[in-house]
């Protein structure tokens, strides 16, 4: 499961693409349709805009309201919260979070803290639990992390050797917390029999060891923990021109089958692997380890006949000449296999620079190259979403049109 993160835009056109990291995939057992429910508010109003750091584009955020578990005064709403379809877990920015979260406690004595690895860095913090509400839909105690906590500075060497930087800020992150709601439950899954560099128990806040921890106090996709609506969700995105937007508002809905306003219809299912993964062929050569990412800003491919961008912020990114436009089909693990589809890739340099797309932050044509060791990936990003109702059931549990985990559009 991937975590591209946010692609930031400086007042200098200076870009940074941190990064792509991966956990295992969770699940439970499957479920029946549930029956619909009484009628609920089960969607959430998602944007693309600058972000909180007024630098973000290709960057789907919504609002998440937390509670100290059990109350219904102690509680904040937090905006510009990323939505992310490539990972799993609500990860909250503790410089933003006024709230005293109880930390997870493990039943061998420590408190319970990740290590969530991207490429370019990583984010370290407590697992703690958080009663989550969205839209009208609450998840019970669900485990949360609380990214750069005072209480928690000493990073250990297995987590900060990954290399790079420290991403537990607002700044370097790029948003006030991520909202992954991809096809699995946990973020990791199988951590509750090996050991992955993800979680630690802490003796004391700077005395913290890899450790196993079960399945029930991993980080955990909070829909699965909502009471109703919980299978799944939809992300309903309206058509942008291809010269781009300055903003652009849509839908999250929770739940697959589960209301009217979240039928399924007549599209496609691609179910996916145990990573997550689609295969897309792209210049007749078909990539295994590709992925639909809402939290990928960019489309992020390997094409040596595309010139990349001559200036050195940017140099990662594709600027051909003229605006291309090529063709993709993705398969999914079903052997259902959609053809036929496109998409474009333009100069980034002017799509970044240029009025008025420097006030642009929603850019279809924005394109890059992958960072090393991802041969064999497309990673089709947010783009992907703009002018389509995408749903994404979670592993084990049954829609009208099939079992998790798929992407259907």
């Amino acid at each position: 499961m991937a975590f591209m993160r946010a692609l930031r835009v400086g007042l200098g056109a200076a870009i940074c693409v941190s990064a792509i990291s991966c956990g295992g995939g969770g699940g439970g057992g499957t479920t029946p349709i549930p029956p619909p429910p009484g009628p609920t508010a089960n969607t959430a109003s998602v944007v693309v805009d600058q972000g909180p750091s007024a630098n973000s584009v290709n960057t789907l955020f919504t609002s998440v309201k937390v509670c100290v578990p059990g109350s219904t005064t102690s509680c904040q709403t937090i905006d510009h919260i990323q939505v992310d379809t490539g990972s799993y877990g609500l990860r909250l920015l503790a410089p933003v979070l006024t709230l005293t979260l109880p930390v997870e406690m493990l039943s061998g004595g420590g408190s319970l803290a990740e290590c969530t690895q991207f490429v370019d860095g990583y984010s370290w913090g407590p697992v703690a639990l958080a009663d989550v509400q969205m839209a009208g839909e609450t998840g019970k105690s669900v485990p949360v992390q609380v990214i750069g906590d005072s209480r928690f500075t000493s990073v250990p060497a297995q987590c900060s050797s990954t290399g790079g930087t420290q991403e537990d800020t607002v700044a370097t992150f790029g948003a006030n917390g991520i909202l992954g709601i991809g096809p699995f439950e946990t973020d990791c899954g199988d951590c509750d029999k090996v050991v992955r560099n993800i979680y630690y128990a802490c003796a004391t806040t700077s005395n913290c060891v890899e450790t196993l921890v079960p399945t029930a106090m991993q980080t955990t996709n909070p829909v699965t923990r909502f009471a109703a609506d919980n299978n799944g969700i939809i992300i309903d995105l309206p058509t942008v021109a291809n010269a781009g937007a300055v903003t652009l508002t849509g839908s999250l809905i929770f739940g697959i089958d589960t209301q009217s306003d979240n039928k399924s219809g007549t599209q496609t299912v691609l179910t996916v692997d145990g990573t997550a993964e689609l295969a897309m062929t792209f210049n007749g050569t078909t990539l295994a380890n590709s992925f639909i990412d809402s939290g990928s800003n960019g489309i992020f491919f390997a094409d040596s006949n595309i010139v990349t961008c001559t200036n050195p912020n940017i140099n990662t990114f594709y600027c051909p000449a003229n605006t291309l436009t090529l063709g993709l089909s993705i398969q999914g693990a079903n052997g259902v296999m959609v053809n036929n589809l496109t998409f474009n890739v333009g100069d980034a340099q002017t799509i970044l620079s240029t009025a008025p797309t420097n006030t642009y932050f929603v850019l279809p044509e924005l394109a890059g190259t992958l960072p090393a060791g991802n041969a064999g990936t497309f990673d089709y990003g947010l783009a992907f979403f703009y002018g389509k109702r995408v749903a994404v059931a979670v592993e084990g549990n049954k829609t009208s049109v099939g079992t998790g985990p798929y992407f259907a559009f």
